[in-house]
């Protein structure tokens, strides 16, 4: 005699079905915290603050558009600072050629800004800077560097030099459209990679000590 089936009883689903679903939610959920982080990412870059004290110890300018070393020239001439840092120049390339990149002569300043040449990303940055403000001594800098960069910028600072005080003086590239960067394709894909890497930046911040330099 053939056993009876109840029609309503419950069908089990293969675990392996179960499990797919589960991975798909995670991703749902993954993809709507990266884009909330995204769009956090974006808000935080247009509203970086240039709050600064009249003078600090030095200017740090990290290099990368013309912009940036003309706004950390402009603020050298201001006396904002006794000393300017660039980091991060190529090899070959003298603080002359520097200077008529930023539309300026050589003159009066030449002898205080120093030219770092062994950066090639943003954690050399702060190494290079780091080791050239503790040489000297100094307490606090001015961070000059694109605002989209910023974040990721002052991780690394901020890691290196946790006893530094760390004024960020953003720079608003002509290029780039925080405010409605969403409209822009090209700004849109500069955030997405810069955010990127602010993730990275930061997770290897949060899983490591303050590592000094010196």
């Amino acid at each position: 005699m053939n056993e009876l089936v109840d029609p309503v009883a419950p069908v089990r689903r293969p675990r392996l079905f179960r499990l797919s679903g589960v991975l798909a939610l995670a991703l749902v959920l993954i993809a709507a915290f990266w884009m909330a982080g995204l769009v956090w990412f974006a808000g935080k870059a247009a509203g970086l603050p240039r709050a600064a004290p009249a003078r600090t110890d030095a200017i740090v300018v990290l290099t990368g558009g013309s912009d940036r070393i003309a706004t950390g020239l402009a603020l050298l001439a201001q006396h904002e600072a006794d000393q300017l840092f660039i980091s991060g120049v190529e090899d070959g390339v003298a603080l002359d050629e520097l200077l008529v990149l930023a539309e300026r002569t050589p003159g009066v300043l030449d002898h205080r800004i120093t030219v770092g040449y062994r950066a090639a990303d943003t954690v050399g940055n702060a190494e290079e800077a780091a080791g050239w403000m503790q040489a000297r001594g100094y307490r606090s800098l001015r961070l000059v560097t694109a605002n989209y960069h910023m974040p990721r910028s002052l991780l690394a600072f901020r890691r290196l030099l946790p006893d530094i005080v760390i004024y960020p003086h953003p720079v608003q590239p002509e290029s780039v459209h925080l405010e409605d960067w969403w409209r822009w394709p090209g700004t849109t894909r500069l955030l997405i990679s810069e955010y990127n890497k602010f993730l990275v930046s930061y997770l290897r911040f949060v899983l490591s000590a303050p590592v000094p330099v010196g």
